[in-house]
């Protein structure tokens, strides 16, 4: 089982943690709470990669391969030409030079996609395309810049022969039969992630549909009285559903498919209709209704439809988290159970927590191997303070000046402020045992966005 990419920083040690709690005398450490590693743990435990689908090769994108590629044909099939130019006899050309040609008499023209039809003879030359296959006799091709032709084409006389002015090695300028892939060899391996450039292998062997570990559907549903649906007027006290779009988009990021389920209201009626529309999902994800303040309806609905478990996680913002199974007899159309994880209600906390958790699940789904963000060290321009004990998960944007990352942290770091994550692309981790990290200290950083506008 894959561990966390933030799993390397547990050496720092639960011991240590409550050593350096006691320490900090400020900072109350929850014992009950869970560590990231063991949330982690016992979510990915529950996950494995879906079934397969075959599919035309262009709907793969982003998908994994289900089984090894083996290629029917060698890559090229034939020996062919690697420039315009003239297909010769490399003894022929021995010594040639501009200033002391070597002339051939010109006997025909392959182009790319044609069979040659006759044989390169002793003095002689056959004009060849590039990609074109190597006729018969020939074992080197002269670039047409080494040659008179250009001279010849300006002057009006004819290319019936040619004046060689290059001595080249031998097989310079042709591409042996074979040298891409040989017929038999293994090409892609199965679990190889389907980007443009193996979908142009794909292709190049001649197969249109490709065997695929399926994407996830998952399920996208936001509860509480006070969310309103966008293009409703706000009413007093309301405020716009934005876990859905937020959560949804990260879905598709991760490579699932999101099935919007709405706003399911705090009662237990609206409850148990959202949950009859998941029968078909791969996963459930919820946000809000599982702290310890919120409302009952939600931890009532479920436990009674589920085994589901209901978390503090040693984690800021995202302390509040939910997992376990929808029963398959509890949900109409299935007979098997649905993974749910419930994520807190505020945004940024959302997003967070489905990056830690919902994120690396649906990957394994997809079969891929990485089920980590890439991490990188840099430095931190701004402190990130820890005033609990929890390990902290900064917004930051990150840059990179004479080949070092910068850490910048966004603004203000409340779980509900959400244009502080809209400017970050990275997370920098403060460590739980630590009550705070000063600006120029060297941080560990998850990067959630290679953003192509930022040098890094």
């Amino acid at each position: 089982m894959a561990t966390p990419h933030h799993g390397h920083h547990e050496h720092r040690g639960h011991g240590r943690h409550q050593e350096a709690a006691h320490d900090h005398g400020h900072r109350h450490v929850d014992e009950d709470m869970l560590s990231v590693e063991e949330a982690y743990r016992q979510i990915m435990a529950c996950f494995s990669p879906l079934e397969t689908e075959e599919k035309p090769i262009l709907e793969c994108l982003g998908q994994t391969l289900a089984v090894e590629v083996r290629s029917p044909l060698s890559l090229p099939p034939l020996a062919n030409s690697g420039m315009d130019g003239y297909a010769v006899r490399r003894e022929d050309i021995a010594g040639a030079s501009e200033q002391a040609p070597v002339n051939l008499r010109v006997i025909g023209l392959v182009a790319a996609g044609q069979v040659p039809d006759r044989s390169v003879e002793p003095g002689t030359a056959i004009r060849i395309m590039t990609g074109a296959p190597v006729p018969p006799g020939a074992d080197t091709v002269v670039p047409f810049e080494e040659t008179d032709e250009i001279s010849r084409r300006n002057t009006g006389r004819p290319l019936s022969d040619i004046d060689i002015q290059a001595d080249l090695p031998l097989g310079c300028n042709v591409r042996p039969a074979g040298e891409d892939v040989q017929a038999g060899e293994l090409v892609l391996e199965a679990g190889t992630v389907i980007r443009p450039s193996e979908m142009g292998v794909l292709a190049s062997l001649g197969l249109e549909r490709a065997r695929v570990t399926r994407r996830p559907l998952v399920s996208v549903l936001s509860t509480g009285d006070e969310l309103a649906s966008l293009g409703e007027q706000l009413a007093g006290g309301k405020i716009y559903d934005s876990n859905t779009f937020s959560v949804a988009a990260s879905v598709v990021a991760a490579g699932g498919i999101p099935k919007i389920l709405g706003i399911a209201r705090d009662n237990l009626d609206d409850m148990h209709r959202k949950l009859e529309e998941v029968a078909d999902s791969d996963l459930l994800v919820t946000s809000a209704g599982v702290s310890k303040g919120d409302y009952d309806v939600v931890k009532d609905v479920l436990t009674e439809r589920g085994d589901i478990n209901f978390w503090s996680v040693r984690m800021r913002p995202a302390k509040p988290l939910a997992f376990g199974m929808l029963r398959g007899d509890s949900v109409r159309g299935t007979g098997r159970p649905i993974p749910l994880m419930g994520l807190p209600g505020n945004p940024v906390s959302a997003m967070v927590a489905f990056e830690m958790f919902a994120r690396p699940a649906i990957r394994m789904m997809l079969g891929r191997q990485r089920l980590a963000r890439p991490m990188v060290e840099g430095v931190l321009t701004g402190p990130i303070y820890n005033t609990d004990g929890r390990r902290v998960y900064a917004r930051v944007e990150v840059e990179k000046r004479d080949g070092v990352y910068y850490a910048n942290p966004t603004g203000p770091q409340g779980s509900n402020i959400l244009t502080s994550m809209s400017r970050a692309n990275a997370l920098a981790i403060c460590p739980e045992d630590l009550p705070r990290k000063e600006a120029g200290e060297r941080v560990d950083i998850i990067m959630l966005d290679w953003n192509e506008e930022v040098d890094i």
